[in-house]
Parts: structure tokens; sequence; C-alpha cells
């Protein structure tokens, strides 16, 4: 229930009820779930299946277009699509207008990969979203969605 703010707690950040925080510990918490399964049985870390999920969706992108998508840090994605590449998961090409630009896309390998693991996902999310009604879940599913899109001005602002 949020804390109703006063002028006594206007210049107070109560963690337990700051959006961005709750937020960040919900992804905390799902992402650690799900990596114990993926890097057990697939030795993935998160950045890598985050990868692998993208290029799934979106073959041939760069590694930079990958770290817009997903929002993550240019250096994690590298490093995820380097030790993608050594395991043969991913394959580089140039681009063939731009030589200094590569694609990625995913390998046999990480196909088979994705095809497995792809289940896993959708399965934790049926669990975690069974904890909301069909509305809850569409309602969740729209404020998400303009969270998102807020957010991404706030920041180019």
């Amino acid at each position: 229930m949020p804390v109703k703010r006063t002028s006594r707690t206007a210049d107070k950040l109560h963690l337990e009820h700051f959006v961005p925080y709750r937020l960040s510990v919900l992804t905390n918490i799902v992402s650690m779930s799900i990596a114990e399964a993926y890097e057990r049985e697939f030795g993935l870390s998160i950045p890598q299946w985050r990868v692998i999920a993208v290029l799934a969706r979106y073959p041939d992108l760069s590694a930079i277009e990958v770290a817009e998508r997903t929002a993550m840090d240019k250096v994690a994605v590298s490093r995820a699509v380097q030790g993608l590449l050594a395991a043969g998961r991913l394959v580089r090409a140039y681009d063939a207008g731009d030589r200094r630009r590569t694609r990625l896309r995913l390998s046999s390998a990480g196909q088979s990969v994705y095809t497995r693991v792809a289940p896993l996902a959708l399965s934790y999310e049926k669990k975690l979203l069974d904890a909301l009604s069909a509305t809850d879940r569409r309602a969740l599913d729209r404020l998400v969605g303009r969270l998102i899109e807020r957010a991404k001005r706030l920041a180019a602002s």
C-alpha cells in the first residue's frame, strides 16, 4: 500500500514504496530464479539468454542493436556475444553494405538452445502470472508498456 506523502516524508526515500526499486527487486528475483535453470541445464548466463531470445525474434541484428532492444549495457552484451560465439551458438557475418558492421544470428546450436529454453521461460512466466486475474494481467501488460515508453522518453530528455 503506497505511503501518503507529507512534507515530512517528501524528502525521504522509502525503498519499499519506490517503484524503480520494487521493479528492480522483482526483475532480479525472476531473473535469478530462471537463471539457475539456464545455467544448470544449458550453461547460459542471463545476458547470454537475453541475446539468444532477442536474436531468435529479430535475427541479423548488430550487438549494438541487441543492447538497444534489451536495454542492457553494451559491455554485457559484448561479453555475452563473445561467449555465445565461442560456444558455437551464434554466427557473425559482415553487413553487405558496411563491412565495419557485423550481423548476428543464431547458429543451429543456438536455435536448439532457444527451442529448449523458451518453453521453460514461458512456463515460469505462466506460474508467476497465475497470481493475477486475467483482468490484472491485461492491466499489468498495458501499464508496463506505458512505463517503458515513459522511461524511454525520460532517458532521451
